[in-house]
């Protein structure tokens, strides 16, 4: 049989369980989706019954063909997103989703008691986005749902209670509550003062190479605390950098900027601008710059697609246009996004009759996204960096127009496209290294 660490992949669309050998190659890999559910507003959530259905089959399954040994089990989540247990640890509500409305004024009580919005913000490294901070989604529990409150035992982010379904173990990690949760307090690296007045009880964050041994189905594993994706998405580049500096352009339907080099604090007009920090599993900071960038390409895809009654993949197919790059980085006009933050992101057909064919428009939408993502980049670059090499993961490393328009707005930086595939997985793999 091969050894392998197993990795439970869970992003908002795909749920994936891959098996990494020795050297850390995925030999194994199984995708999966799941139709929402509806909570009990009526709003739609992931079915977290049978993701749970499900991750405890697929190891039975690979258990039971023994071709494969597990030894150890990770867990890669996406973030704002809690579970909340009672006092026998059983799961209380649904698994809400982080797109639900929260409206920041309804719950603006510790921005306004711990040195005002903007300060809560920057020293939390979380801009006020609502759901998407996990402190907030507490407040709204607390406040909406007092039934349910009422039950509350332990608050466990997603990838942590994954790994207490093997293990029944209460932890937390920091790349989790590092994640925009509005909890903790970058200055001083601890949980923010709030989190205790408010008797939030949030568990301890430990390091991600921490792990418990579990029996399941007769075999001993390791059971990982589990990581935040977009956290877990750098650690492959630094282990295999080994404190060469670099910028990881994380790209999907958001597009993060990642500077794990970064040794400034988070500035208010960072904050303004998207910025934020996320930690890695040893507590250090990661300057970020993060864009729902993805998103909107995503949405003018389909509207370009029926627009110009092609098929909705026809920019996978389009020619480098090093002549039609230089004239729209010459007109430098905004069309597609907003001046400063965008807040909109469905498509506007209307503004696409400003174009005589697909290729134009498309290339303009690029455009507006590259100079978003290099105004990001920028921002999370220290004063006096001399960080040159950006490297390029997810879905945009191979669209070429995307990286020659990152080239012409800053011809200073290197482009590099990772080798890496399954980023998030691999990070949570090899931090249980040690147990394979």
């Amino acid at each position: 049989m091969i050894n392998v660490i197993a990795v439970i992949d869970i992003g908002k669309t795909n749920k994936k369980i891959l098996l990494f050998d020795e050297n850390f190659e995925d030999v194994y890999q199984n995708s999966t989706q799941f139709d929402e559910v509806s909570d009990e507003d009526g709003y739609p959530c992931d079915d977290i019954d049978s993701i749970e259905n499900w991750i405890k089959s697929e190891i039975k399954r690979i258990q039971s063909e023994g071709e494969y040994s597990i030894k150890a089990i990770n867990f890669s989540t996406h973030g704002a997103s809690l579970i909340y247990l009672d006092k026998n640890g059983e799961r209380i509500t649904p698994l809400y989703n982080y797109l639900k409305p929260l409206d920041i004024e309804d719950y603006k009580e510790p921005f306004e008691s711990y040195g005002g919005k903007e300060e809560f913000s920057r020293k939390t490294a979380s801009p006020a986005y609502g759901m998407l901070n996990t402190g907030l989604q507490i407040l709204k529990l607390q406040k909406e749902k007092p039934v349910f409150w009422s039950k509350v035992d332990t608050i466990l982010h997603y990838p942590q209670y994954l790994s207490y379904l093997f293990t029944k173990n209460i932890t937390a990690d920091f790349t989790s509550v590092g994640a925009h949760t509005a909890t903790w307090d970058f200055d001083n690296m601890e949980y923010h003062k709030w989190v205790s007045d408010y008797k939030l009880n949030l568990p301890t964050p430990q390091k991600g190479t921490e792990a418990v041994s579990v029996e399941f189905n007769s075999q001993n594993i390791a059971i990982g605390t589990g990581l935040h994706d977009s956290s877990s998405s750098i650690i492959p580049l630094l282990e295999k950098r080994k404190n060469k500096e670099f910028i990881l352009l994380s790209t999907g339907t958001w597009i993060i900027a990642m500077n794990p080099f970064s040794k400034d604090s988070l500035t208010q007009q960072q904050l303004k601008n998207n910025c934020l920090c996320f930690m890695t599993p040893e507590k250090q900071q990661i300057k970020s710059s993060m864009q729902f960038l993805g998103k909107i390409h995503e949405v003018y895809l389909t509207a370009l697609s029926e627009f110009y009654k092609v098929d909705v993949n026809k920019h996978l197919h389009l020619q480098l246009n090093k002549k039609l790059c230089q004239e729209i980085l010459y007109e430098n006009s905004r069309v597609f996004l907003s001046e400063g933050i965008d807040e909109d992101f469905e498509a506007h057909p209307n503004l696409l009759a400003n174009y005589a064919n697909y290729e134009t428009a498309y290339y303009q939408l690029v455009f507006e996204i590259s100079k978003k993502v290099i105004k990001g980049i920028k921002l999370i670059s220290d004063e006096n960096s001399s960080i040159k090499e950006v490297f390029i993961s997810g879905g945009f490393n191979k669209n070429l127009i995307f990286i020659s328009f990152l080239k012409l707005l800053k011809n200073d930086i290197v482009i590099k496209i990772s080798d890496c595939k399954n980023e998030s997985a691999l990070g949570a793999a090899l931090m249980m290294k040690s147990y394979l």
